[in-house]
């Protein structure tokens, strides 16, 4: 079932004028970035496309926009490459129910980084202290739950070795390790994220560490990356762990005006965004086209050959 609207922006043409278009930025759960990031994007559409109408859709993240741009029920979305990945190549193992042939791409933004984080009574420092206790892997076939398997294959384990695997979004992940009642947590988002911060400062954590050598067994499109110590309270030293670039993706339906002006205002706006979340300081033009995994929307290619990214 599809999530319901939590928050709605809207810019209204004056009487007379051409009907309003409907811009549905897809999103992911309210206490990750995807959304924040969402809102601002909204607003920015809103005052910035004549006669836009748009609107905030709070989601599964990474596999469900996938699909749900398939369908023509939103217009840009935000997703972790592996899931774009996977949707293009129609792995219905990842949760598509065959190639998205339909998906465009818009820019590579910032990158996701696996935080694994446990409560400091649970004694799980490593991956391999993980065995025998209770994870939460992010909900089901979601972007973050693709990206545990994939770090729990490199590292030679499955969700057997744990003691009990939980399918929750972060907020729900976080109380339940509030009430002792969860070890840890696997969460895919920008650095800071709401989620962790808040569970940070409600008791001592760790933040386990994924080894370089294990996440370049993974490969493309992961790459090792490092929390830098005091991210989260009580954290005093930088932690290795793996990173995966997001993307905001849109569908071959969006008129080509209407893609130019979703990447314009985009990177013509990167202060607000920046100022609804500190992940959007890793947005950048020049790297817009970085690992790109679906065909860019002709409205987007228009963009960048005016700024001389693309001849």
């Amino acid at each position: 079932m599809f999530a319901a609207t939590l928050a709605v922006s809207t810019a209204f043409s004056a009487v007379g004028a051409k009907a309003a278009e409907f811009i549905n930025v897809l999103t992911g759960g309210t206490s990750g970035v995807y959304y924040p990031l969402g809102v601002a994007l909204s607003e920015i559409y809103g005052q910035g496309i004549k006669d836009a109408r748009t609107q905030v859709q709070a989601t599964k993240a990474s596999v469900e926009n996938l699909n749900l741009l398939q369908a023509g029920r939103g217009e840009i979305a935000f997703s972790l490459g592996d899931s774009v990945q996977a949707a293009w190549e129609g792995n219905t193992e990842a949760g598509f129910p065959g190639k998205l042939d339909k998906l465009r791409g818009i820019a590579a933004i910032y990158p996701n980084y696996i935080q694994v984080v446990a409560s400091a009574d649970s004694g799980v420092k490593t991956l391999a202290d993980l065995k025998g206790k209770s994870l939460s892997v992010g909900a089901p076939k979601s972007g973050t739950e693709l990206n545990a398997r994939a770090i729990f294959e490199a590292a030679g384990m499955s969700y057997k070795d744990l003691g009990k695997t939980e399918y929750l979004p972060f907020a729900e992940s976080v109380e339940l390790i509030k009430n002792r009642q969860l070890d840890a947590t696997l969460q895919s988002a920008g650095l800071g994220v709401a989620s962790i911060r808040d569970l940070a400062t409600s008791l001592k954590i760790n933040v386990v560490t994924i080894p370089k050598a294990e996440v370049e067994k993974i490969g493309a499109p992961y790459i090792p990356a490092v929390i830098p110590a005091g991210t989260y309270e009580g954290q005093t030293a930088e932690v290795e762990t793996a990173a995966v670039g997001n993307f905001l993706i849109t569908h071959s339906g969006v008129s080509d005006e209407t893609a130019y002006q979703l990447t314009k205002l985009l990177f013509e706006n990167l202060p607000k965004l920046t100022a609804a979340h500190a992940a959007a300081k890793a947005i950048d033009p020049k790297k817009a086209l970085d690992g790109m995994p679906v065909p860019l929307h002709p409205g987007a290619e228009r963009y960048y050959k005016e700024i001389g990214l693309m001849k």
